[in-house]
């Protein structure tokens, strides 16, 4: 049933008159201004139509009437005290000025006391009866039944939130706080979460509410809450909910990339990036990749006086631009350019037309299978590319050139890995070029340098939403060997890398992340499921709800991936990024051979140019098998 607005207002103007009335009858009582029924006189039936003749208007003029009961807070009350307050001073000033025979000031002061009380307690009566009784029982779904671990501040606003929706019932709150257990959080009860196994079967949910909580600290809730098959969902970040991206209540299922084997790793946006970035023309190519489009909103923050996003996908290009423009601020300009990075006239009418200082060159064919059946499309893509940024930043003055690269160019065995590779042999040959050229001039140099990383979580092509489709379809969840091993890491902190090793670059370098321990991808899908508060099927458990199969190796696959050709890495500024130096092909062998390499492709000669591949890249033993 929902009231229209005039009978909700005529109704809360019936409350506000039956407290009126009983709050001036008890104050009279209280006070001993009147001890019975019979003592009261024509007098008191005049204060008691003047005290309501002149509240309604003062409550009518400042709102009281406005506000939606079901999200009454105790600023209503203090606000009601106002109210009345000011009544009392109007009735003691009309009192003086036309000589009513009004009673004293002290009942005065029991009625703002009683009137506050009375209608104070009737409207959160009817605050709850609204939440608890019209608008859950409007709900004709079943309520979600909750457990919110948190019961901070965090766990309160949370609370406040879903009950105001009527779409949960939260059956317990949790807390690590030891002096909180037994006590009550808005009548309920916070436990231990070792508790949890005693109420699970009344839970459907459990809800993290805490926005700083560490990744290790979930990754333990997850351990405990996996063997009861319960869902998570957790509240959004601190730094998202400040910026006003999210709300307290915007919950988000508790994601994989919270059970990296390490603790997140956060760096800063220290002085010698915003120097670099700041004021800057800045280029990404691919900028509607998963890292394009990561290091698209990581250097809006920091102010460069241009943002160039290229991109041959118009959807992709649209989705990141409109993100965009709701960030950007009045010292940086944004251009969103539909255009092909392996289109050389293109590239050098760009960086001149825009004055390009930095180029982040994330452009590439990173898909293993798609890139094994299109050979010479991957080669022509991921090597020429990179060769045509690295001309059109010579003949552009560029400052700095940064390739994002892949640990599957790490003794390769398969046309995308080695094609990666061949593309880190050119960014360090241009690197020796410039480096000879500083040697024998006095021109500034460009600086060339390139970031190694393995597997990223939740970009296009992860395994990730893959097993995500699978495990919402029901499953089977698909494994090519159930001994692969890769190194994973966040979308934020490989594009965070990127940006520091461009900071650190001085020419030619390799940058590598300590990526921490390698995750067995059987092992990732065993969690994924879990984490949608399912069970694996297996030989143990046959009436489990979703079956994890093998289907073999793809062509070119490894069990698992290196970061490292020869060489020792040096650790850098930054504990977590390290430095390598390389062997690499002079340019004086190497770019005739890219020059026959180009022409075999361009004649789809695809034997002769795996052949001239294979010898540039003379780790890539595919052809070799």
């Amino acid at each position: 049933m929902f009231l229209t607005p005039l009978l909700r207002k005529a109704i809360l103007i019936l409350i506000d008159l039956f407290s009126i009335t009983l709050a001036i009858y008890v104050s009279f009582w209280v006070t001993g201004y009147r001890s019975d029924i019979a003592s009261y006189n024509v007098n008191d039936l005049k204060v008691i139509l003047i005290t309501i003749f002149t509240s309604l208007p003062v409550y009518l003029i400042t709102g009281q009437y406005k506000g939606l009961s079901k999200y009454l807070k105790s600023t209503s009350l203090y606000a009601l005290v106002l109210r009345n307050f000011c009544i009392i001073n109007l009735l003691i000033i009309f009192s003086y000025k036309f000589n009513w025979d009004f009673p004293v000031i002290k009942i005065w002061f029991s009625f703002l006391f009683c009137s506050v009380s009375f209608s104070g307690l009737i409207r959160f009566i009817a605050r709850d009866l609204v939440l608890n009784f019209i608008v859950k029982r409007g709900n004709f779904k079943k309520p979600i039944k909750v457990a919110i671990f948190g019961a901070g501040a965090g766990g309160a606003r949370l609370s406040a939130a879903l009950n105001i929706g009527g779409n949960y019932r939260i059956i317990a709150f949790f807390d690590d706080d030891t002096t909180l257990w037994g006590r009550t959080l808005g009548g309920i009860p916070i436990k231990s979460f070792s508790e949890l196994k005693n109420i699970f079967q009344n839970i459907d949910q459990i809800l993290i509410a805490i926005p700083s909580i560490s990744r290790q600290r979930k990754k333990e809730i997850f351990n405990s809450v996996k063997l009861f098959n319960l869902p998570i969902m957790v509240v959004p970040g601190l730094d998202e909910i400040a910026s006003g991206r999210a709300k307290i209540n915007n919950l988000k299922p508790f994601g994989i990339d919270d059970l990296l084997g390490r603790g997140e790793i956060n760096f800063n946006k220290d002085n010698l990036i915003n120097k670099e970035i700041n004021n800057s023309s800045i280029c990404i190519t691919g900028a509607g990749g998963s890292i394009g489009s990561e290091l698209c909103r990581q250097i809006i923050g920091m102010n460069p006086s241009k943002l160039i996003l290229i991109e041959n996908s118009e959807p992709s290009l649209y989705k990141i631009n409109q993100e965009l423009k709701d960030k950007i601020n009045s010292k940086t300009q944004l251009y969103p350019i539909l255009g092909n990075v392996n289109d050389l006239g293109f590239l050098i009418y760009t960086f001149n037309y825009f004055k390009i200082e930095i180029v982040y060159h994330t452009a590439a064919y990173k898909h293993v299978p798609l890139v094994e059946i299109n050979r010479l499309e991957g080669i022509n893509n991921n090597v020429f590319s990179t060769q045509k940024i690295c001309i059109a930043s010579k003949k552009s003055k560029v400052n700095k050139v940064t390739l994002v690269s892949t640990d599957k160019s790490v003794r390769p065995t398969n046309v995308m890995g080695a094609s990666k590779r061949l593309a880190e042999l050119i960014i360090q040959s241009y690197a020796n070029i410039e480096e000879e050229n500083i040697n024998n001039s006095n021109n500034e140099k460009i600086t060339f340098s390139m970031v190694r990383f393995g597997n990223v979580l939740g970009s296009s092509g992860s395994v990730v939403p893959l097993f995500k489709k699978q495990i919402a379809e029901g499953g089977p969840v698909t494994l090519t060997h159930p001994e692969v091993i890769r190194y994973f890491m966040t979308i934020s902190e490989a594009s965070k890398l990127v940006l520091q090793a461009s900071a650190l670059s001085e020419g030619g370098d390799l940058f590598l992340l300590d990526m921490g321990e390698p995750i067995e991808i059987k092992k990732l899908a065993e969690q994924m499921i879990q984490l949608s508060g399912l069970s694996v099927r297996s030989k143990k458990n046959p009436d489990g709800d979703i079956e994890i199969i093998t289907t073999g190796l793809r062509p070119g696959e490894k069990l698992y991936e290196e970061l490292l050709i020869n060489a020792e890495a040096e650790i850098t500024s930054n504990p977590l990024i390290f430095r390598a130096k390389e062997d690499f092909i002079r340019h004086e062998i190497l770019f005739p051979k890219l020059e026959k390499l180009n022409n075999f492709i361009k004649e789809k000669d695809e034997i002769s140019a795996l052949l001239l591949l294979s010898e540039l890249v003379p780790e890539w033993k595919e052809l070799k098998n």
